[in-house]
């Protein structure tokens, strides 16, 4: 059988039943009951950009199987995988094995594509930040890459709305520096320098609230991101490589430099503590800059077309074209219109009749 993603494997199931294998972490096993008191087993199982929930009846063949699988395990999950109305991906004659090491090494990297598109958006943003003119901002970046780089890697965008996976932290600062910078030149009032270095710090604080372990897909709890949230502690991470730096001699060349040092920083802190855009949704100010306001613009933008991606995968049809709501997006979604493709040369006659 073709070993398959999560994602493909949902993918394909869209379109009816298929057979495959998937690669898969245990992140959660628990023993049920029905509402007549019937035993089963409900499993959650991870990769490194999805999840499925796995039921197991009692009279499924591996049902005793259960029992024996923790949390952390990783296992093969090979059966013939269909989208149910109700429950979403599910499979069916379906057996379990235990991953070899290599296979484990392997899963965790990530499927070969997303593998590289991850390592691609790493090295744009390794670009970026090295293009930053301001000498500050570009110190203060660059250093919270070389002290927190690898974790940055593993840290996902959001626990569950957006780039909800190993990485994701990566895909979702590298396109907001994408769009940044192509909307920088129709407006050139926006300082580049400034927004490149707000939208590297302007998550920083989910490096602890949505960080991911070495081995494995579980995101757990972090007593400093609950007590603190990431808006709060990427403020923090601000100010503390700021002084790190002010001790070290890399600084004396900021003496004399415009615009002051001190008005730099405060306008760095202003794009991590606005970007939410209002109180209301968890920011202590609202944008009052027009980088402020960019980056907040730039975030949503990104993370909504993040959820409409992945809400087509997991939405239920309700009608021809029509998906049911995938939250927080406002209302049910709609087949999006494909892009228009030139008719071929020779193709026969374009003419229309209107009547």
């Amino acid at each position: 059988m073709e070993l398959l993603t999560l994602t493909e494997a949902r993918r394909r199931a869209q379109q009816g039943p298929v057979e495959g294998r998937v690669h898969v972490q245990v992140e959660a096993a628990a023993a049920k009951v029905t509402r007549e008191a019937k035993p089963y087993c409900e499993l959650t199982l991870a990769d490194v950009a999805s999840r499925m929930t796995l039921r197991v009846w009692s009279d499924h063949p591996e049902f005793r199987a259960c029992d024996s699988l923790q949390p952390s395990d990783f296992i093969e999950l090979s059966g013939e995988f269909q989208q149910h109305q109700q429950y979403g991906l599910d499979a069916k004659r379906w057996t379990v094995r235990a991953l070899t090491a290599q296979e484990i090494t392997e899963l965790l990297q990530g499927p070969p594509e997303l593998r590289a598109k991850q390592a691609a958006d790493w090295a744009y943003m390794i670009e970026r930040v090295a293009a930053i003119g301001d000498p500050r901002l570009r110190l203060l970046s660059e250093t919270l890459l070389a002290e927190h780089g690898e974790r940055f890697r593993r840290t996902a965008g959001a626990r569950s709305y957006h780039h909800a996976r190993r990485g994701g932290l990566v895909e979702h600062t590298s396109q907001m520096m994408r769009i940044a910078v192509a909307l920088t030149p129709l407006y050139p009032q926006l300082n580049l320098d400034l927004l490149i270095a707000g939208i590297l710090f302007h998550d920083s604080g989910k490096l602890w609230e949505n960080h991911l372990p070495e081995a494995g897909f579980t995101m757990g709890f972090d007593e400093r991101g609950e007590l603190m949230g990431h808006i709060s502690i990427g403020m923090e991470l601000v100010n503390s490589l700021w002084r790190k730096i002010l001790a070290s001699d890399a600084a004396t060349s900021w003496r004399g430099l415009q615009p002051a040092s001190e008005d730099v920083r405060l306008h760095l802190l202003h794009l991590i503590g606005s970007h939410h855009g209002e109180p209301q949704f968890g920011s202590p100010v609202s944008p009052k800059t027009p980088e402020a306001m960019a980056l907040s613009y730039i975030d949503n933008l990104d993370a909504r077309l993040e959820m409409f991606a992945a809400g087509y995968l997991v939405a239920k049809p309700i009608a021809e074209r029509i998906f049911d709501r995938v939250r927080p997006l406002p209302g049910n979604l709609v087949k999006p219109l494909e892009k228009f493709v030139p008719p071929s040369e020779g193709g026969g006659s374009t003419e229309v009749e209107l009547f």
